[in-house]
């Protein structure tokens, strides 16, 4: 079968022919339709992502939609190793396979599992989000960001905050309150403190760093009363280290927590999967996405930001 393999960790997939997998018990071989170039698979494909195991070759992919032997429509997530979603076939656990809904197709699915998994994740299983609370959602404008906008409406909170560097997606998103972190330093702060004053209820962090460190003492500083403010921390995409003073945390009600592989078990990931892709059409979820061809992975590799997803979609 074809797929894309990983040989050197300084280099990018490459396409290529190699042995297609054999099931083994309590296994799905998966015939893949589509699966999606994510954060957590570039990292991992650069040896840098926390959940890699080093060994080489491997094919990349985390997750992907298919066709079981059987004539299943499902999404499924972490082959074992060293088999990813970027091939013709895959084995899966059967228990990391979850149905698909009818009315969804392949490639949305694809695309909007991992970074919407992240979201819901994050609003449901770490904050425990309540109807009527509000919401930030910092590093709004990625794929991930947009996602988690439309989920935290869906789910019924009360206001959306929003911040980012891209002022017309920023616009697009129309949420209650917004953010440019293009501004100065000072204009940010002043602004950051008055959201504060005004209560939150969560945060969904996509990219720690500077927004972060000043996030975190706004809300130290300003947040009224005792309510808890959950923070909860998914992505690194603006720096991987702060500087966190211990009387952040001794001052306020802040509940610092993370969400994703490790801080949460596979079987509640999957199911804050499977709950996002059963949500994603009556919820009206969207995603951009780029189309493209595994042979094209090399070109597409290269191209890929996280404004838009990019779908290997299998014929």
């Amino acid at each position: 079968m074809k797929a894309a393999i990983v040989f050197d960790l300084n280099q990018g997939p490459v396409y290529t022919e190699t042995a297609s997998p054999t099931p083994q018990p309590g296994q799905h071989i998966v015939h893949v339709q589509a699966s999606a170039i994510s954060h957590v698979v570039k990292s991992r494909a650069s040896g840098k992502h926390y959940s890699f195991d080093g060994a080489l070759p491997f094919i990349t992919g985390i997750d992907g939609t298919g066709i079981t032997a059987d004539g299943q429509r499902v999404y499924f997530a972490f082959p074992p190793s060293p088999w990813g979603s970027m091939a013709e076939y895959v084995p899966v656990a059967i228990e990391h396979c979850v149905p698909l809904p009818e009315n969804l197709d392949a490639a949305t699915a694809a695309a909007m599992a991992n970074p919407g998994m992240s979201a819901w994740a994050a609003l449901v299983k770490r904050a425990q989000l309540q109807a009527g609370e509000t919401v930030l959602v910092n590093g709004a404008t990625g794929s991930a960001g947009q996602l988690a906008v439309q989920i935290a409406r869906y789910l019924g909170a009360g206001k959306v905050i929003v911040t980012g560097r891209n002022l017309q997606v920023l616009a697009q998103l129309q949420a209650d309150e917004s953010v440019l972190l293009n501004d100065d330093a000072t204009s940010i702060t002043q602004q950051l403190s008055r959201l504060a004053a005004n209560g939150i209820d969560v945060v969904v962090d996509y990219l720690w760093g500077n927004s972060a460190s000043a996030l975190l003492a706004a809300l130290a500083k300003h947040t009224p009363g005792v309510s808890p403010v959950r923070f909860v921390q998914v992505g690194a995409l603006s720096e991987g280290e702060i500087t966190l003073p211990g009387a952040v945390l001794r001052s306020s009600p802040i509940q610092l927590m993370g969400s994703g592989i490790g801080s949460l078990s596979m079987a509640d990931l999957l199911q804050a999967t499977a709950e996002m892709l059963q949500a994603a059409v009556p919820g009206g979820f969207t995603i951009a996405t780029t189309p493209a061809r595994l042979e094209d992975v090399a070109d597409a590799w290269a191209r890929d930001d996280s404004r838009q997803r990019t779908v290997f979609v299998m014929p």
